[in-house]
């Protein structure tokens, strides 16, 4: 049973569990909730303030900003590792209309990195550690309504090791880097107190085509100086928003109290979320009644599905195989950090629908509620973790605050169907060793607990012998063969082997990849560059991904497979390629203006509407005339046209077809023409190539010297 189901459950009575009629449609009905977002008009100052936290102090003079923010939007990401890393602060003044006299107040943060003391009207309200998780304090008796308030924060991004991460190959940007919230509600209201979450648990489980149980659990909050009775109401819509089932309970809640109310019941034939191919959601609206009125509603997503993973044959979602592959994903963009919004994120999300992945790594943390949503909508499946990353400390200061993340993370991200895993750690073994298992173990019990209905995951990199790469439920490992160790070609043995040696363990792969520069190229790139070199040619990566992913996709018994990364993100710390403090690794450019060619490998690959690429977009100055021209596409067959003259088609059923082409000097127009079942797609660019050098006729003297027969007239 799930600890977030312990608390003494209040006594009630199960009213009702019955379908309702066809066609009826659902409308939540008005209630005193209010969601007041707080993200205009806040002064900043980027240094420790004596008295910041005062409400007479005069900020006047501090710089004017909006949220999402942060203070290493531009430092964090030149290179150096030299980004400041220590305090900053926070406030506003914010007048609460006098209509909600004699609400419930709650101040609720979606992420502040790292640590963060709120004060309102110079009342400390309590400290948050963690920099990824929503967190939640109740205001009530501090705020003033109708009159003006201060809200005061300050926050830190300085090194602690006391909290994960400490350290990682990311840029850890300080600030209250998404949105602010007042939430408004009656005194009598589904909590949002518990550890950031909506209130509202639904667990769809177990479930198949034909029927799937559900429980719902609401987490409901008196804060009345008397007991009172209410009605709570789930209400199940479908897409539509046509009601499926109606349940209540009623319940009585004692003075100031927080109480779990648990609703079960069974819906028939459900339409299960499957993914990509149909990510149906319905939704589950909670209702709280007192005398007969509502007072507060809440709404979440519910999608039913079912998935196992298979040792030998990989993941299944609702009874058939579905190819986890896809990409991990930072939350940073070029210029803003980790202060983005909802444009950023779909734009990400189109990044994704459109190179056909079918799951996503939420790299190396709590990501926003939004992502999640995102995922759920498009039907993407999602791994989700947790910052335990690289280095870690045996405390208990350390451990009870990895331990909560683990918490925070399944209670706020928990009714996603998107959602298929909890990771619990990344490459920590690789350091520590044996030291990690006692860790690993406890995180490992917790999100047993706490979930019950998901598996736990872990990404390692090093130590495949290692005890703590084991406690989770399923395990994927990162392996760079080819650009930090080994060779290219060396996957396919290793994977196998693993496989042989662990035949019952659920194996899959979190992390390959290789570094590229659009603005370096090479015509041989098989040398393999050096990874934190300055020269990281386009090329290679190509060479790399082709590599990789046809051995992956030989090898079935792997049940996930994460190229790092989708894009290029910031890490202060390296130099290398052509832009220092960045990781290019990514697919797609820091500033999601350029897909590399390598998107395109992946999306001939991955989807199935006919396209086309010739590789070699950023390459338009060849460096010699003489080359060999690479096209992505998932056609039955491509023709290329260089300078209009047909090259020949060609077949390939691995999706890479080449032609070698004699370049001539200057302007080259090349075309690649795919057919797939009668429909053509085209893609063009124009190379420019050097002049051939010279060719000039022979001397006697050359010609003898190079063992040529001469014949001298007169002789």
């Amino acid at each position: 049973m799930m600890t977030i189901f312990n608390r003494t459950l209040v006594g009630f009575i199960l009213l009702s569990a019955v379908a309702v009629s066809a066609g009826e449609l659902y409308a939540p009905p008005a209630t005193a909730r209010v969601d007041l977002l707080l993200d205009s008009g806040w002064r900043f100052q980027r240094q420790e303030v004596a008295g910041g936290q005062k409400y007479g102090l005069d900020d006047s003079a501090w710089s004017p900003v909006s949220l999402p923010h942060t203070w290493n939007d531009r430092d964090g990401e030149d290179g150096g590792n030299n980004y400041y890393r220590g305090t900053g602060w926070y406030r506003k003044h914010y007048s609460v209309d006098s209509r909600y006299a004699g609400r419930h107040f709650f101040l609720k943060f979606d992420g502040a990195f790292d640590v963060a003391d709120v004060w309102l009207n110079g009342n400390h309200l309590g400290q948050h550690q963690g920099g990824f998780a929503a967190f939640v304090f109740d205001v009530t008796p501090y705020l003033r309504v109708g009159k003006d308030n201060v809200i005061a924060v300050k926050v830190s991004n300085a090194y602690n090791v006391n909290l994960p991460p400490i350290s990682a190959d990311f840029t850890f940007f300080g600030g209250l880097y998404r949105d602010v919230h007042l939430l408004a509600t009656d005194p009598v209201q589904i909590s949002p107190l518990d550890y950031g979450s909506a209130g509202v648990y639904l667990k769809p489980f177990p479930v198949s085509s034909d029927s799937a149980n559900l429980q719902v659990t609401t987490v409901v909050s008196n804060a009345n100086l008397l007991p009172v009775t209410v009605k709570v109401r789930t209400v199940i819509a479908d897409g539509a928003t046509n009601v499926v089932m109606a349940l209540t309970n009623v319940v009585t809640l004692p003075a100031g109290s927080i109480s779990n109310v648990v609703a079960r019941t069974v819906i028939d034939h459900p339409r299960l979320w499957d993914g990509l191919a149909d990510p149906y959601l319905y939704q589950a609206f909670v209702e709280v009644w007192e005398g007969g009125k509502p007072v507060d509603v809440v709404a979440q997503p519910l999608g039913f599905r079912y998935y196992s993973v298979d040792p030998t044959n990989g993941f299944f979602l609702n009874g058939h195989y579905l190819d986890l592959h896809g990409v991990c994903m930072h939350q940073d963009w070029i210029d803003r950090g980790w202060a983005i919004g909802e444009g950023e994120r779909r734009s990400n999300f189109a990044l994704l629908k459109e190179i056909g992945a079918t799951a996503l790594r939420l790299s190396h943390y709590e990501h926003a509620e939004q992502t999640y949503q995102l995922a759920d909508q498009s039907g993407i499946v999602l791994w989700s973790e947790i910052p335990v990353i690289n280095n870690i400390t045996e405390s208990p200061a350390f451990y009870t605050n990895a331990l909560r993340q683990m918490r925070e993370l399944i209670r706020q991200r928990y009714n996603h169907p998107a959602v298929v895993c909890w990771g619990l750690f990344n490459e920590i073994t690789l350091k520590h060793g044996p030291a990690t298992t006692n860790l690993v173990r406890q995180l490992a019990r917790l999100e047993a607990e706490e979930d019950p209905t998901r598996p736990s995951t872990s990404a390692a990199n090093a130590g495949d012998y290692e005890p703590s790469n084991w406690y989770s439920d399923l395990m994927a490992f990162n392996k760079y063969f080819g650009w930090y160790n080994g060779a290219r070609a060396d996957f396919g043995g290793w994977a196998d082997k693993v496989h042989a040696e662990f035949p019952n363990r659920r194996i899959g792969i979190s992390e390959f990849g290789a570094g590229a520069n659009i603005a370096q190229h090479s015509e041989d790139p098989v040398a393999q560059p050096s990874p934190g070199g300055r020269f990281h040619p386009e090329e290679y990566q190509n060479l790399y991904h082709e590599t990789y992913w046809l051995q992956m996709k030989a090898r079935p018994f792997l049940w996930c497979k994460f190229i790092w990364n989708l894009c290029d993100f910031a890490s202060d710390a390296r130099k290398e390629g052509d832009a220092p403090g960045r990781n290019d690794k990514g697919l797609v450019t820091y500033d999601r203006q350029v897909r590399k060619d390598a998107f395109y490998w992946y999306k001939a690959n991955w989807t199935t509407n006919p396209m086309v690429y010739i590789t070699g977009h950023t390459f338009t100055n060849r460096m010699t005339n003489v080359i060999t021209a690479r096209v992505y596409a998932n056609c039955d067959s491509v023709e290329l046209f260089l300078n209009g003259a047909s090259q020949g088609s060609r077949v390939n059923p691995d999706h890479i077809f080449t032609w070698p082409l004699t370049l001539r000097a200057e302007t080259n127009e090349v075309q690649a023409v795919g057919t797939a079942g009668g429909v053509q797609v085209r893609d063009s660019l124009v190379w420019v190539a050097p002049a051939p050098p010279a060719v000039s006729a022979p001397t006697a003297a050359s010609s003898a010297a190079a063992g040529d027969s001469l014949t001298i007239s007169g002789r």
